[in-house]
């Protein structure tokens, strides 16, 4: 009896030392995991990266920007590195060109193989996005960025702030938006006739952050379009952004290169971007005094 009493504590404390083994293997990924965790957490709070990511339109690649930027760092003190991503159909990021060792303010694009217009497609854009943006925010480390977006792009950039953008928002603020000749309603000339997509992005408007500052861009080159979209379909994001963000304000660029497929390259556009998009340019913040502003 007192034999096997002696063998029952015996593997009672196996047993014991057993499981205590077990609870430090499985809690040992748990402290690695949470201290790369904490690291990466301190890595953002502390960085002073605040890139500007650019999202180009339908049939547009990731150079599409190449001149706009160009332009840009001429006409401004400080100089931008440029960072172009494009996501291939088969879900491969193909990358050129670098971000500059103490840039602060880099610019990346991030275009698209399947680069097609319509509805369905920006949604497999957004959602392709959605991964580049992780990708970049997992490298980088950056806790704040701002947005710009030509044509489909700037539909992209809404479909991603009201589907995705919640799943980095503790971390990650998005400072400004710039969308440039975005078809909001596609080529339809009246809200009265709205398309889907326009009513999902109305819908979904709550989604967008508070704290955003956006700037919505029209071309004219004749009195109502830019030649492909309607004047009237680019004032539609009035009603997705206006009263939801901070600041939403409207502005029209006219002129020989006002058409929509030169807009990019338009120097009043270049000036727009300086003045209320980089950081180091930016001008007044826009309200009751800016007769730019449409309210917010």
């Amino acid at each position: 009896m007192h034999n096997l009493r002696k063998q029952l504590t015996r593997r009672s404390r196996h047993v014991l030392l057993a499981l205590i083994g077990l609870i430090v293997i499985l809690a040992l990924p748990t402290y690695f995991w949470m201290k790369s965790a904490n690291a990466n957490l301190a890595a953002q709070r502390n960085s002073r990266m605040s890139p500007v990511i650019m999202i180009p339109g339908s049939s547009a690649t990731m150079n599409r920007f190449n001149q706009l930027v160009e332009i840009l760092n001429k006409r401004t003190a400080k100089k931008h590195s440029l960072l172009r991503l494009e996501v291939e159909n088969n879900g491969k990021i193909k990358s050129t060109g670098w971000i500059n060792r103490g840039d602060t303010e880099p610019i990346i694009v991030v275009g698209f193989q399947n680069n097609h217009d319509g509805y369905q497609n920006i949604k497999k854009q957004a959602k392709m996005f959605n991964r580049v943006f992780a990708l970049l925010s997992d490298k980088y480390n950056f806790n704040n960025f701002k947005a710009f977006g030509h044509s489909n792009g700037g539909l992209i950039w809404t479909l991603w702030l009201e589907k995705y953008y919640h799943q980095y928002s503790d971390q990650i603020t998005i400072t400004r938006l710039m969308t440039l000749g975005t078809p909001y309603n596609f080529a339809e000339t009246s809200i009265n006739q709205p398309t889907q997509m326009f009513h999902d992005l109305v819908k979904g408007r709550k989604k967008i952050p508070k704290t955003l500052d956006v700037y919505s861009v029209a071309g004219t080159e004749s009195y109502d379009s830019d030649g492909l979209v309607p004047e009237q379909s680019v004032e539609a994001g009035k009603y997705i952004y206006q009263k939801q963000v901070n600041h939403y304000t409207t502005m029209t660029v006219t002129g020989s290169k006002a058409q929509h497929s030169s807009l990019p390259q338009n120097k009043q556009i270049v000036n727009l971007i300086s003045h209320y998009l980089l950081d180091n340019e930016q001008g007044p913040k826009p309200g009751p005094n800016n007769p730019n502003n449409s309210g917010s």
